[in-house]
């Protein structure tokens, strides 16, 4: 099956929501957890989004990132959902 570029792009986008909805429902999956077993984490998909957006001419720096990728600001997130 042959898929157009937008076709891909409307998928990949679907399947990265899904992927940030998940973390969402899996706070209690810790950052280090995720670096450990699958080598990358909330913050490195903060890292890429933001690296994406400077690709595209856009203003999303990295804390303006993250605040998507976590769907609130970090500090708020980090105090509610880190563990020590």
């Amino acid at each position: 099956m042959a898929l157009s570029e937008q076709e891909k792009s409307e998928l990949e986008a679907a399947a990265f929501r899904r992927l940030l909805q998940h973390l969402d429902e899996n706070k209690d999956v810790q950052n280090i957890d995720l670096m450990n077993l699958a080598g990358f984490c909330r913050n490195c998909l903060a890292k890429w989004y933001a690296a994406a957006a400077q690709d595209k001419g856009l203003d999303v720096d990295y804390e303006s990132a993250r605040e998507i990728i976590y769907g609130m600001p970090y500090s708020e997130w980090k105090g509610k959902y880190q563990k020590p």
